[in-house]
């Protein structure tokens, strides 16, 4: 398998990943004209995705979303409030859009991948993360939540690879620019994982740590050395420079590393 991160942050998000034979798209947070461009340089074919699967309904997510699955000509995938949200009030085209609703913990099937969705804790109507399989290889992805709870913590530990939000510094956060409602917000239960508290997850993995993406890092509250950081410090004697790596919003259009590849 191999997860392919093409944009990461509060201007847009979107992850490819790659079977043996298919591939699935996670979030739509880019035009489909910048979509495919960037699809196009990472070097992942486009007639291969099947599917779209959405975490939630936040622009930086979807914002793509409705023209990427036409053109695509795939079915997205989303929690039943998700689809809600996204199909009542979200989206201006009338044209048919093939749709699918999935639970929290059931499994589902899309080629040859095993997908188990779960719940996550944002301010949105029915967030999700995901954990994609393939035979005995599993990939998470677990973005925008402000907690990670001893559930998605259980699901999260056998993955062999895992996309983990390290969105913010507490310190830059604190003495940034953003009005004290939006900075709260971030630092709520339904808010955004600091680089601390990914550091901790990543500390609770000690040797069993997977190859890692930090992901969603802030471009005002953040900088992609003190996410790296602080996961380093949470590893500890665990840390191996070759197994984590962080997501930019530009993506792979700098030609850096953005992958995992199992």
């Amino acid at each position: 398998m191999r997860c392919t991160v093409l944009a990461s942050g509060s201007k847009g998000n979107c992850a490819v990943i790659e079977g043996s034979a298919g591939a699935i798209l996670i979030d739509a947070g880019l035009s489909a004209k910048e979509l495919m461009s960037r699809m196009a340089v990472a070097g992942l074919d486009a007639g291969k995705i099947d599917a779209v699967l959405v975490t939630h309904e936040h622009g930086d997510h979807i914002r793509g979303l409705d023209v990427t699955a036409r053109k695509l000509d795939v079915p997205i995938y989303a929690t039943e409030g998700t689809l809600h949200d996204f199909l009542e009030y979200r989206r201006a085209s009338k044209k048919p859009l093939l749709h699918h609703t999935c639970r929290y913990n059931e499994h589902f099937a899309i080629g040859n991948f095993s997908i188990e969705p779960f719940a996550t804790s944002h301010d949105a109507a029915e967030p999700c993360g995901y954990i994609v399989s393939e035979g005995d290889t599993c990939i998470g992805y677990c973005t925008d939540t402000g907690i990670l709870s001893s559930e998605m913590l259980e699901l999260l530990r056998p993955c062999d690879g895992i996309v983990l939000e390290s969105n913010h510094c507490p310190e830059m956060l604190a003495n940034g620019p953003y009005p004290e409602s939006l900075k709260r917000r971030i630092r709520s239960k339904k808010g955004h994982l600091s680089n601390k508290a990914a550091a901790e997850c990543l500390h609770g993995f000690g040797k069993d740590v997977p190859l890692v993406i930090l992901a969603h890092l802030s471009e005002i509250n953040n900088t992609p050395e003190k996410a790296m950081g602080s996961a380093r410090d949470g590893l500890g004697l665990f840390y191996e420079e070759e197994r984590v790596t962080v997501a930019t919003q530009c993506g792979t259009s700098t030609g850096c590393r953005q992958e995992i590849r199992l």
